[in-house]
């Protein structure tokens, strides 16, 4: 990979998004990881009207460690911050919709968070006249590993081709504080989640299928089998054909 080509190339690209769609700048949920960092640096780099919004969200993460590395990437590469505590409102949607479904289904409960995050960042969005910027990399997108309607929603993504593993050496480019590349991926989802225990593979041997076509027949079946399941994911639904 040639870094300084790629990023010129994303910084260029978001400027013409931007410029095409006459808005005044970007919005981003900060998470405190590290698509969320890169995202935010390359629209830093592209314009200076960029708000980083972190959304603390029931998670003991969300409001300890995530929000502090969050914290230190904004102001590191000055981006303004912003903090909307979502766990009052979460707790509310909890108790407004227990008479739907006895089942208490503990992900259905859970993909509320960055449902509520995406609410948030719209809103704020159409206040400013700014564009929402989404932080989902290739191989999250592969596994289908992002809510529909949540994280899944933007208006624009610069990091959508990029595998984890090109993500890592963009941010180490970018010079990103450590403590951000070096922690576990995680959704933050509840506390004690990892991505790559929840989706049953490690990101080095996902992204060596995605890149390279080899991998392992048990690594293939899991990523094949969870592309084809999540392939609604990838898409606005389908309509009636005309």
């Amino acid at each position: 990979m040639e870094f300084e080509k790629t990023v010129l190339e994303r910084v260029n690209w978001i400027k013409e998004i931007l410029a095409e769609a006459g808005a005044k700048g970007i919005v981003l949920g900060m998470s405190g990881g590290k698509d969320s960092a890169l995202v935010g640096i390359l629209c830093r780099m592209a314009t200076p009207n960029v708000t980083g919004i972190i959304m603390p969200c029931q998670s003991r993460r969300n409001l300890g460690e995530d929000r502090d590395h969050a914290l230190i990437l904004n102001e590191k590469f000055d981006i303004q911050t912003l903090e909307v505590d979502l766990t009052p409102v979460k707790e509310a949607f909890e108790t407004v919709l227990l008479p739907l479904d006895a089942n208490q289904n503990p992900m259905a409960y859970a993909n509320i968070n960055p449902r509520l995050r995406m609410i948030c960042l719209y809103n704020y969005a159409q206040r400013r006249n700014y564009l929402v910027a989404g932080t989902g990399n290739r191989s999250e997108l592969t596994m289908g590993y992002f809510t529909k309607w949540g994280d899944g929603a933007f208006d624009l993504n610069p990091i959508a081709d990029l595998t984890v593993s090109e993500v890592y050496k963009l941010l180490r480019y970018l010079d990103c504080p450590e403590e951000i590349i070096k922690k576990p991926p995680s959704a933050a989802l509840y506390d004690g989640q990892t991505d790559e225990e929840e989706m049953g593979i490690r990101y080095a041997d996902l992204d060596r299928y995605i890149l390279t076509g080899e991998a392992t027949p048990e690594v293939k079946a899991k990523v094949d089998r969870a592309e084809y399941r999540t392939e609604h994911k990838r898409s606005l639904g389908r309509m009636f054909p005309r």
